[in-house]
């Protein structure tokens, strides 16, 4: 579209979704993303989350989730981790933007007096707030394409001004220069043995009384849709058949862009948009990373220990670390999920012995505390590979204070103010802020790694950047003592002294992190932590394999 170093025109696509919520519209946009990359061409995508939340940073992980830290420090939704690790490329505060947000932003220029004491109302204020966030990276001329996806269902109340903004945007923009995909359901009634387009149809009905007319129907389905049934949607839904995009449901995410391909979306999308492309999607390596993931040489297990594991996508960017870092090994590592809730000290070796790895989840709260703190006890006595994450580091740091160094009572200040030895304890400059949304340590920070040490083997170098989202800290006040001990912190922050990373020299892989680095491992750059780690775990398995035969 635009010739190297000018600054780019962007042109902006529309994801909807129908029916029911959860078909996936943030892969469809990531797939479509990646493909459109495959040919060359930069694109980014932007989530509109309908809620009244400024962010998710405040959000139970039942209600939404993960919450998905990016480089600037923005709490974002987890779609967000989807568009990173299929495109490899950060995104950024401006890329997830709630109702809330939107809101607070309006009402803050209505109370400076911006509106010159016009009434404030949802059409014009609200849409034009809405419409100058989605223009926002579009006109930082770094992007051929803009992705947006408009959280929850069409239909919905909560995002009408959502699908609003994006009518006005079509006539704002000119011919050619948006695109609308809806996403959508074709159920299989097992009783009656066939396909219903039926909700799909009354979808699009839905979505045209908003003045929206959709190009492209993206169907999700279980079965594979006959050309008839394609021409019969078109039809209804006054798409051309071509238009009809067949979306079966795949063996993992990383399949969708291949299937994608082969129904030629991306083809359409540029074909509507205008944009003369004739160059083939460029997928040599994601077809090799698909390989690999499905043709593994060996088999791990990895136990996940968390107080969220009942949904599963509260931990979504570790459990993805963990299919690129397997794929990085060729193995499959199969994610033992188990709650801390349920681990006591009578338990603790039933629920863990037979495992190659262990990793200490992050979280917040005192709640399932003393089954992690006796998660990495077992891992750190019986030599097993361990990674402890954030939360997961500070109960690393907790258990040995308390069964090597002798500190009996040691604690996180966050669990008990009154320990005697708060070994972990909330920065001094955010003790005097009460809410819990401005108390954190957000977003990437530097890490300086010492030489000699295992962090120093798995990074590769002695500065790197990682991400972070965590009130409290490793207190110095005790770093002597647990050099003393035999614990190394063999990274910290070059600015601020902050201990960023602990390990164990006289174990197997004992390492913890305050960090995240699962917010940074892509399909095609997986986290070197998560790389070394199932290769540690893997290492632990192979003894205990041969022995078996």
């Amino acid at each position: 579209m635009s010739g190297k170093g000018t600054t780019k025109k962007s042109k902006y696509i529309f994801v909807t979704g129908g029916v029911t919520s959860s078909l996936g519209k943030g892969i469809i946009a990531s797939s479509l993303a990646k493909l459109l990359q495959a040919r060359g061409l930069s694109c980014t995508i932007q989530k509109f989350d309908p809620y009244i939340n400024i962010d998710p940073g405040t959000l139970n992980p039942y209600e939404h989730g993960e919450c998905y830290v990016t480089n600037d420090g923005a709490e974002t939704d987890l779609d967000l981790g989807h568009y990173e690790r299929f495109l490899n490329t950060p995104t950024s505060q401006a890329n997830n933007i709630t109702t809330g947000r939107i809101y607070h932003n309006v009402i803050t220029k209505e109370r400076r007096g911006d509106y010159l004491g016009k009434t404030v109302q949802v059409v014009p204020h609200i849409t034009d707030e809405i419409k100058r966030n989605i223009l926002l990276l579009g006109e930082t001329g770094k992007f051929d394409i803009v992705i947006t996806e408009i959280g929850g269902c069409v239909g919905d109340i909560e995002s009408l001004p959502f699908i609003e903004a994006a009518r006005q945007l079509k006539w704002d923009l000119g011919e050619k220069n948006t695109l609308f995909i809806h996403l959508t359901l074709i159920p299989y009634l097992s009783s009656a043995g066939e396909l219903k387009t039926k909700p799909t149809q009354h979808s699009v009905k839905t979505l045209s009384e908003s003045g929206i007319q959709p190009d492209i129907l993206v169907c999700r389905t279980e079965h594979p849709l006959p050309q008839e049934m394609k021409r019969k949607i078109g039809l209804f839904c006054n798409v051309t058949e071509q238009d009809v995009i067949e979306a079966m449901d795949a063996e993992t995410i990383y399949d969708v862009p291949l299937l994608m391909k082969e129904e030629r979306l991306d083809s359409r999308v540029l074909y509507k948009l205008d944009i003369y492309n004739d160059k083939d999607s460029n997928l040599v390596n994601w077809k090799s990373f698909l390989s690999k993931l499905k043709n593994p040489k060996f088999e791990i297990s990895i136990g996940l220990i968390g107080k969220y594991v009942e949904l599963k996508d509260s931990y979504k960017s570790i459990a993805e670390s963990f299919i690129h870092a397997g794929v990085a090994n060729e193995i499959k590592v199969n994610v033992k999920w188990i709650s801390s809730e349920t681990m006591d000290d009578e338990n603790t070796q039933e629920t863990l012995t037979g495992l190659d790895g262990i990793l200490v989840a992050p979280g917040f709260g005192e709640r399932g505390i003393q089954g992690k703190i006796n998660a990495v006890k077992f891992a750190r006595e019986n030599k097993i590979p361990f990674l402890g994450i954030c939360l997961g580091m500070q109960c690393a740091v907790i258990e040995f204070a308390r069964n090597v160094i002798g500190l009996e009572d040691a604690h996180s200040f966050e669990m008990n103010p009154e320990t005697p030895y708060p070994v972990i304890d909330i920065m001094e400059d955010q003790k005097k802020i009460s809410e819990k949304g401005g108390t954190m340590r957000l977003g990437s920070y530097p890490c300086k790694i010492e030489k000699g040490t295992l962090a120093y083997k798995i990074y590769g170098k002695s500065s790197i950047q990682e991400r972070h989202r965590h009130r409290y800290e490793f207190n110095n006040t005790y770093l002597d003592q647990y050099h003393q001990a035999g614990m190394v912190t063999s990274g910290v922050n070059p600015d601020s002294n902050l201990v960023e990373i602990v390990e164990l020299p006289n174990h197997p892989f004992f390492v913890g992190v305050q960090f995240h680095p699962e917010y940074k491992s892509t399909v095609e750059a997986p986290s070197p932590l998560f790389v070394h780690f199932v290769k540690a775990a893997y290492q632990h398995a192979v003894p205990f394999i041969k022995n078996s035969k």
